[in-house]
């Protein structure tokens, strides 16, 4: 009879375990997916507005240099901020920093759509660009604490491989909504998104106790930096139309330089209290991971910029028809992310990150010799080929970059990698417009700009195969 209540209380407490087990396997399905949700909000917005500027332009009677400035705007405050994000979510938790990002990402998508001039458009996008660089090192953070620390790989391509995703989307999205409803409409889209990440995030996920939470935060540091950055891409933005040896052009670079020396001074004093802490800064391997990534991103935004350009210019395509245009290069991009986390686990980072910089380079010599005839079909080789890079490349690299230091670390440390992405992003863009505007013939500036973006890949390639990672495993610090 004893025996009999213990196998009965016995089996009780097997289910009981097997339902508790199932119910929180459950939980973070549904937690990871409001993280996919939030990356999707962001990774959309960062391009689907690239097809819609014509229109907003017509509308508001403003040319284009003012118009890219709700682009320029987004990625600006996006960049300056990442890593203040990263420090802040690893500061005063994960959860609350993806709330207060959340929040005013949505609130400033609402108040874009009620403003009736350019300049009401280009602050609301700013502003929604702090949102972003709050959210964003968080998810990451939040993503790599839900994955088990063995399923790394899987978690980088997770949020990577999302990303991308919406990134293809974005440009096709935008020209739908701009051709059948209205620009407006780009920016409506994120409030059912941002209600659903809000009831996940609020019902499943726990608020998270950071360690350390009594550190003080480096204010100094964030306003240095973010003066610094913000001076540098101003520079490289204005300083295509205004000439590089304008006064105003000048004095923001000095600005940079004075400022960026005083960043590192005060960061060598404040040690690891700084907002890049001293850990981060002589982990080489990490800093290499920001040089590759450095290197790479100014690929990736001239090619977001320029195809598109190439699209509806030469081949006369229409918004809509633009955006698909670059579905092969961002539907590979998107599959290469999800398959990318698998070969990680398998092979480790060196080999797929070499692999992923080989293609980037191949990619961008391929498209390198577009001509006034050249055929949408013809280019389809190598934007698979790119898109391979692309979705090899950055799930890789950020997947590396997080396991490269301690899990504490990890927002802040997706907040610097963010960040070489958008300054190199920024950098190439720079250069690639002052290349491409010295020939008469766009497809002739494409080419060359093209093949500067090849030599930097293949400066990557040379970083990740000797400073990057090892050959199978996951890398170490």
């Amino acid at each position: 009879m004893h025996l009999n209540q213990f196998l009965l209380v016995n089996d009780s407490m097997e289910r009981d375990m097997q339902g508790s087990e199932q119910k929180e396997a459950k939980i973070s399905v549904l937690a990871l997916l409001a993280m996919v949700l939030s990356v999707l909000m962001i990774a959309i917005d960062f391009t689907a507005f690239s097809v819609a500027l014509p229109i907003i332009g017509e509308e508001f009677k403003a040319g284009i240099n003012k118009t890219q400035w709700i682009i320029n705007g987004y990625t600006l405050m996006f960049g300056v901020l990442i890593v203040t994000g990263g420090r802040l979510a690893d500061r005063i938790g994960r959860r609350k920093t993806l709330i207060i990002g959340i929040s005013i990402f949505t609130v400033f998508s609402v108040l874009a759509t009620l403003v009736s001039g350019t300049l009401g458009v280009i602050v609301c996008r700013m502003l929604m660009g702090v949102g972003g660089a709050l959210m964003w090192p968080a998810i990451l953070g939040m993503v790599f604490g839900i994955m088990p620390s063995h399923r790394a790989g899987l978690a980088g391509a997770l949020v990577i491989g999302t990303a991308g995703f919406g990134n293809a989307m974005g440009p096709m999205l935008g020209g739908v909504l701009t051709d059948i409803l209205s620009w407006r409409w780009i920016f409506l889209i994120n409030v059912p998104i941002a209600a659903i990440v809000y009831l996940l995030v609020y019902k499943l996920i726990e608020d998270d106790q950071p360690i350390d939470q009594n550190e003080p935060i480096d204010y100094v540091g964030v306003l240095t930096l973010s003066i610094a950055l913000m001076a540098l891409l101003l520079a490289l933005d204005f300083g295509i139309g205004l000439g590089w040896e304008d006064p105003f052009i000048l004095s923001l670079f000095v600005i940079f330089f004075v400022v960026i020396c005083a960043f590192f001074y005060i960061e060598s004093k404040v040690g690891q209290y700084a907002l890049i802490p001293t850990d981060i800064v002589r982990n080489y391997s990490f800093m290499a991971a920001g040089l590759a990534t450095l290197m790479m991103s100014a690929i990736f935004f001239a090619v977001l910029v320029y195809l598109p350009l190439f699209f509806s210019q030469t081949m006369h395509y229409s918004p809509m028809k633009s955006g698909v245009g670059l579905l092969p290069v961002m539907l590979t991009f998107a599959i290469t992310s999800f398959f990318a986390g698998a070969l990680y686990e398998k092979l480790g980072s060196k080999l797929i990150l070499s692999v992923g910089s080989a293609c980037l380079a191949l990619g961008m010599f391929l498209l390198s010799s577009l001509t006034m005839h050249t055929s949408y079909l013809s280019m389809l080789f190598g934007m698979f080929i790119l898109g391979a890079g692309v979705g090899l490349f950055y799930s890789t690299i950020t997947t590396a970059a997080l396991t490269l230091v301690p899990e504490k670390r990890a927002s802040l440390a997706g907040g610097i990698i963010f960040m070489f992405q958008i300054a190199g992003g920024s950098i190439g863009l720079g250069l690639n417009t002052a290349i491409v505007s010295q020939y008469d013939l766009l497809s002739e500036g494409i080419n060359m700009a093209f093949k500067v973006n090849g030599v930097f890949s293949i400066l990557g390639f040379i970083i990740c195969v000797l400073w990057i990672g090892g050959r199978k495993g996951p890398v170490n610090g």
